[in-house]
């Protein structure tokens, strides 16, 4: 049996139906900027995440450079961002002139060391700290993690852009953070039919900055506060997403379902995984295996061969790539990210995985560990 790494394809009955509906009323009206959808989507939005305001942007990298700018950061600016995360985290802080510096993983959930968040934060006095709530869930001391910032008067910024539908203690992962982005790349488990983003927060000013950063920095049609950019939300990727929220509660469920078949098999067999903490309800974003770094390569050929995709999330930490030494500024904390970047080995999820699908996948990582 074939098994994708992810398949966009498995939409609901009569979801495509309903989506050829939409793209053929909004281009007969004309309806390419802006207007309802995307209103509609902000409302939900709101509600989704438990914040007072939710601002619509054209990709998950501006959201966070958005929240970047909206809370003040700028040339010079130092910023701690966790090693092991995607890059846009990182080029973030650059493109908007900041200093990016990396904190180690822990990989008992995939959040920052709080050890190593204190360490550069008492050598940095950073402008701001950005955390990544990876993988579907996100830090078990994500509450310590806020309050270190507040007491310290430092900004947090929470880059959301894999936890959408999370909840932590019952209650939405970004109901509690001061300013939170998300991603809706179609990969990503609400997804739209291209790149969008999001920022949320309980600020109005902050909200009201991040509107006027993302339409060029508009105070009206061609009055200007600030220079901007150009990052609005398109309606077709509004309206696909708002179709898509009615059918997220069932996407949820399916993609967790195949989380708990997952661990019961792997577990049972030895597998090491990272998974969400206890306090955590997660979406389903993706597994988390760890496999031995010296078998590694031996396991991907063995799962390309047998046509069954995998992924590596992430497989090098930041302060590894080839350019982070023309910007970054130091590193806190030990070797986790680096350990974490050789060892992780990700199976295939996507709603609505067939049983047998999460079971072909499972036992044949176990099988290939096993004859090594």
């Amino acid at each position: 049996m074939k098994v994708p790494f992810i398949d966009l394809k498995r939409f609901e009955y009569g979801f495509l139906e309903k989506w050829e509906s939409k793209i053929f009323e909004l281009s007969k009206n004309a309806n390419f900027i802006g207007g309802p959808e995307v209103s509609k989507l902000e409302e939900s939005l709101k509600s989704w995440t438990q914040t007072n305001y939710a601002v619509s942007c054209a990709n998950g990298t501006d959201a966070i450079q958005l929240a970047l700018r909206a809370v003040g950061v700028g040339k010079g600016d130092h910023v701690l961002i966790p090693d092991s995360t995607f890059w846009a985290t990182f080029e973030a802080v650059v493109n908007v002139g900041a200093i990016p510096s990396t904190i180690d993983v822990d990989l008992s959930d995939g959040g920052i060391e709080i050890e190593a968040l204190k360490e550069g934060i008492k050598e940095l006095n950073p402008k701001a700290v950005i955390i990544a709530h990876l993988y579907g869930w996100g830090s078990a001391k994500i509450k310590e993690i806020r309050n270190i910032c507040v007491e310290k008067g430092i900004t947090l910024v929470e880059d959301g852009a894999q936890c959408f539908g999370a909840e932590v203690d019952g209650e939405s992962i970004y109901k509690g953070a001061y300013i939170s982005t998300t991603s809706f790349y179609p990969a990503k488990v609400l997804g739209a039919a291209g790149d969008a983003g999001a920022v949320f927060t309980n600020d109005v000013e902050i909200a009201r900055r991040i509107r006027m950063y993302s339409n060029h920095g508009r105070k009206d049609h061609y009055s200007y506060e600030d220079v901007g950019f150009n990052s609005r939300m398109d309606t077709f990727q509004a309206a696909f997403l708002n179709l898509s929220l009615e059918y997220l509660p069932d996407r949820i469920k399916a993609r967790v379902n195949a989380v708990a078949q997952y661990n019961d098999i792997l577990s049972t067999n030895g597998i090491t995984q990272i998974v969400a903490p206890r306090n955590f309800k997660e979406n389903g974003y993706c597994n988390v295996c760890l496999v031995p770094e010296e078998h590694k390569k031996t396991i991907q050929a063995r799962f390309t061969e047998a046509g069954i995709g995998f992924g590596n999330i992430y497989p090098s930490a930041m302060s590894e790539q080839e350019c982070s030494p023309k910007y970054q500024n130091a590193r806190f904390g030990g070797n986790n990210s680096i350990l974490l970047g050789k060892t992780v080995f990700n199976l295939p999820l996507f709603p609505y995985m067939a049983k047998e699908e999460v079971d072909t996948s499972a036992q044949l990582l176990i099988d290939t560990i096993n004859s090594l």
